[in-house]
């Protein structure tokens, strides 16, 4: 969302301010990172995140997903984060980190579309891997998908095995309001971290998830 583009902005700039120092260049046996955002929203939404990675060596990507008001279906978008690694990371082996609907499209792409053979550490972040009952709000295509139940959630479990091809790490809050129930997040192939925070885009906000997710992309 647009405020949570600003808010993360903001907050990348005070960080920046407050250590007054710049991110250090990616040490080269350093995976490059590709961030996949949410619904309603931006790759500015991962400018606080993204800083947060750079300074820890990371050479950091995010896509900017066409349409994300959840009026596409979740393969075509994650056919687009395919055709954005092959052609900003030809033949490069990377990390890849989704948030919220990012989280199950980027899902889609390791399972579906080769993602499998290209990327060493995939990380959800509030992602609904089972399903909101707040999608049931809307009848937009690319939502309902993410119904509870839904025939392309169901699908993706026939193969969901796939996803143990990957160093696989799921966090998830139980007082998140728009994936719910928050423990939709948890897989059984992932380590899945319960992280108490109190907004859904606190997982993408908060400095001590921000610190969570650069140390699962170190294990």
């Amino acid at each position: 969302m647009i405020q949570v583009a600003w808010l993360s902005a903001a907050l990348a700039c005070l960080d920046s301010a407050v250590a007054g120092t710049h991110a250090t260049p990616p040490p080269p046996a350093r995976n490059p990172v590709v961030l996949v955002h949410g619904i309603y929203a931006s790759s500015g939404d991962f400018a606080r995140l993204a800083r947060h990675l750079r300074a820890d060596g990371h050479e950091v990507l995010a896509i900017d997903l066409q349409p994300a008001n959840g009026s596409a279906d979740l393969a075509v978008l994650a056919q687009q984060v395919a055709d954005f690694a092959d052609a900003r990371l030809p033949g490069r082996r990377f990390d890849l980190v989704g948030f919220s609907m990012g989280g199950l499209v980027s899902r889609y792409y390791v399972q579906r579309l080769g993602g499998a053979d290209r990327v060493d550490h995939f990380v959800t972040l509030a992602a609904p891997h089972h399903g909101t009952v707040m999608a049931g709000m809307s009848s937009l295509p690319g939502v309902l998908q993410m119904r509870r139940d839904s025939p392309f959630l169901r699908d993706l479990e026939r193969d969901e095995d796939r996803l143990q091809r990957v160093k696989f790490t799921s966090f998830y809050t139980p007082l998140d309001m728009v994936v719910v129930p928050g423990a939709s997040g948890e897989m059984p192939q992932a380590h899945n971290v319960r992280i108490w925070a109190l907004l859904h885009p606190s997982l993408i906000l908060e400095k001590r998830c921000l610190r969570a997710v650069a140390e699962a992309l170190r294990s």
